[in-house]
């Protein structure tokens, strides 16, 4: 019962803050971001982070972004991948070299200061894609450039990751790590078998799910698409959205896709997504800010503006005009969940020390409620 009042009293309290949001001309996003501060410990200290609301957070992610695949313009996203992949390497040069050079400047050790790169070269759009939605940008070209950049960014980062870990001679889990090359050769096996399955074997599945007689089959039928799709993903070494991303893209390329995207949004929106968005401001708190408080201001500082400029400069190169890139890279700041779980990650192999730990996570935190603010401005600007 303490995990229905928490989860009655989070979407009480998103619902409120999204309608203030809508009405202050903002996207109802940015109140729920805020919302997760209020009540969480750095304020009212009403809701922590647990296992209940990390479950029903990763399950928000993973549907907001099979929302995402959904969606997305298939033809476009082809169209733009070279554009995609311009974003996403350059997106992630800048943030390494930036946010190695402040752990430098701070007296951090050489491995440290990697770590902090590879965490600040990240990106989440998860946050982003739901701007672009609200504000109809997500099947444009500045749109699909930022979610296949960010597909490419996602995969950079894990192997950068792999190959930090590695390095460091440290073990995550280590009782079920892989080789760094038997975990890039599954990861390449699994976009094989995604391909694969988006041609083939998803539009099978989604006539066969229409057929079972049972309440809302086809959805039934999507959600089993979305949710195995995250967990192969999670087991390669990928992130889940990752999974769920293109398993939205290949239902959305069946006769199904406006009948999935009508009845999944209310499945999201109701429950799981708000969670995700509060539990971002969750892992906000102002213990440990105050002694590390300029390491965590100059984290935020340069996360932001490398990520920025080295992703527009990404899209200018894909011959964007400057403001198509701006946009572009504005909806590429936001780390969110990703960012969070590199961290977690590297804390436990001991590539990020408990001293820093708090800094590090306020300014990804930070960096995400700012980036809503800066990718509408440059859509309105646009």
């Amino acid at each position: 019962m303490e995990a229905i009042g928490t989860l009655c009293l989070i979407l009480f309290a998103t619902a409120l803050a999204g309608h203030f949001s809508a009405r202050s001309n903002f996207p109802p996003v940015i109140g729920q971001l805020l919302i997760g501060l209020v009540i969480g410990p750095a304020v009212l200290n009403w809701v922590h982070p647990g296992n209940f609301v990390e479950i029903f957070s990763e399950i928000g992610v993973v549907i907001l972004m099979f929302i995402g695949g959904l969606e997305s313009d298939l033809a476009l996203l082809k169209k733009y991948l070279t554009p995609s992949l311009l974003v996403a390497v350059c997106g992630m040069v800048l943030p390494l070299g930036g946010a190695y050079l402040v752990g430098q400047f701070f007296g951090l050790n050489h491995l440290e200061n990697m770590f902090l790169g590879v965490i600040f070269a990240a990106t989440s759009v998860s946050i982003s894609v739901e701007v672009l939605k609200n504000m109809r940008q997500l099947d444009t070209p500045e749109g699909t450039t930022i979610l296949g950049a960010a597909v490419v960014d996602d995969v950079l980062s894990i192997i950068v990751l792999s190959v930090l870990v590695s390095l460091a001679g440290s073990k995550i889990n280590t009782d079920d790590q892989l080789p760094l090359w038997l975990s890039l050769l599954l990861q390449v096996g699994f976009f094989m078998v995604l391909f694969a399955a988006g041609r083939w074997l998803v539009p099978n599945l989604m006539r066969l799910g229409d057929k079972w007689l049972v309440p809302v089959s086809e959805t039934v039928m999507a959600l089993i698409l979305c949710l195995g799709a995250a967990y192969l993903a999670e087991k390669v070494g990928l992130s889940g959205a990752i999974g769920a991303f293109f398993a939205g893209l290949a239902v959305g390329q069946t006769n199904y896709r406006q009948k999935i995207d009508r009845k999944i949004e209310p499945i999201g929106y109701a429950v799981f997504i708000p969670v995700f968005f509060v539990s971002v401001g969750l892992n906000m708190t102002f213990t440990g800010l105050v002694e590390d408080f300029w390491l965590f201001l100059a984290l935020t500082v340069v996360g932001t503006l490398t990520k920025w400029l080295g992703a527009g400069l990404g899209a200018g190169l894909a011959k964007f005009n400057f403001s198509s890139s701006s946009m572009i890279g504005a909806g590429m700041i936001s780390r969110g969940e990703m960012a969070l779980i590199i961290a977690q990650l590297g804390f436990n192999a001991h590539l990020l020390s408990t001293d820093n730990y708090s800094a590090v996570i306020g300014a990804i935190v930070v960096t995400t409620l700012c980036a809503p603010f800066i990718l509408r401005a440059e859509i309105k600007r646009l």
